[in-house]
């Protein structure tokens, strides 16, 4: 086994995390190790170096699936603590029935008691038929979810590790950085807005067309209805800080206790609703906004939209003529 470097106030440069992260992924270091390093590197702060680096291993360990250029991914780090309903897996399917691709990156919840995985499945979607088909479902329907389990291998014996910890690390961080999809498109969200440009910075390094990374003010890892939130802006080599909140989209304002959700069942059974039109409660009307807001960002890095107003129209248009739930009725049946 190798022995990893100490964590000291010396950061590590990209090819030095790199070369960490594929001994670690390789499993040419003992658990204790990996677990110590982990927390070490959480509790100094991850660098813009650190995070591309890590990513860089995790990618070159990528089960690979073939998908259109102009694909996108919206995805949060997760670990929020908030226990919302499922956002960004229903911003994936209002957004893909506006015609735009979207490889949607995901796992099972591991913090919250029902990630993208789980409610993908209690909608009636076939996870391993959905592994299967992901390259022709995206070239024929628009949409594919790539559950993280199957195409990082090498996360197996990370798992138990991080669950062990019982807190955040770089692991987080990792994964919407390594979609097997090879994006150069995405919506990231993540739970800690001071991390923000530190996270954008490490996209510019690991190259991006257009991408929005966002926090919630109260460390949610989407956009917020709540308040404010930080906003990156990534076109390129170009980074540009700044903030937005529900009225700029012309949306309500609503606590994050409307949108609490529930399990597996109830959050499917909430999407359902959603995209069935229906606004009958609280919980209907502050999800449809959620999913509007979160669904104008990526509409807009897919260049479909032109500002947050214009994305909200065309959300809600997928929405409310039945286009996204005739696309997830769609995908299920292609993946029966």
């Amino acid at each position: 086994m190798e022995a990893l470097p100490p964590v000291t106030a010396q950061t590590f440069d990209e090819a030095e995390a790199e070369a960490i992260f594929a001994a670690i992924l390789d499993q040419q270091v003992g658990d204790a190790a990996i677990g110590a390093f982990l927390v070490a590197l959480s509790d100094r702060g991850e660098t813009a170096s650190e995070i591309a680096g890590a990513a860089r291993a995790m990618r070159a360990r990528v089960i690979p699936v073939a998908a259109p250029d102009n694909a996108i991914d919206v995805c949060g780090t997760g670990g929020d603590g908030q226990h919302s309903l499922n956002v960004s897996t229903a911003v994936a399917i209002v957004v893909a029935a506006c015609d735009v691709p979207v490889a949607k990156h995901g796992n099972r919840a591991a913090s919250s008691k029902a990630g993208a995985a789980d409610t993908l499945e209690a909608l009636g979607l076939n996870l391993a038929k959905a592994g299967e088909y992901a390259a022709q479902t995206l070239a024929d329907i628009g949409i594919a979810f790539l559950f993280a389990q199957s195409h990082h291998p090498c996360l197996k014996h990370i798992a138990p590790i991080r669950k062990a910890l019982g807190r955040r690390t770089i692991f987080n961080l990792m994964g919407p950085l390594a979609n097997p999809a090879g994006v150069t498109r995405q919506l990231v969200g993540i739970a800690r807005p001071a991390y923000v440009p530190i996270y954008a910075q490490a996209l510019m390094r690991l190259g991006t067309g257009r991408s929005f990374v966002v926090s919630g003010d109260e460390g949610l890892d989407e956009l917020s209805l709540a308040g404010g939130n930080e906003w990156a802006d990534i076109a390129g080599d170009t980074l540009a800080m700044k903030r937005v909140c529900a009225a700029d989209a012309g949306l309500d304002t609503w606590p994050m206790a409307a949108i609490r959700g529930g399990d597996a069942a109830y959050n499917a059974a909430a999407l359902r609703r959603l995209l069935m039109g229906l606004t009958e409660t609280e919980q209907d009307r502050a999800y449809r906004d959620a999913v509007l807001f979160n669904a104008a960002g990526a509409l807009m890095v897919a260049g479909a939209a032109a500002d947050w107003r214009e994305g909200v129209e065309e959300a809600a248009e997928a929405i409310d003529k039945g286009l996204a739930k005739g696309l997830l009725d769609c995908w299920i049946k292609a993946c029966s």
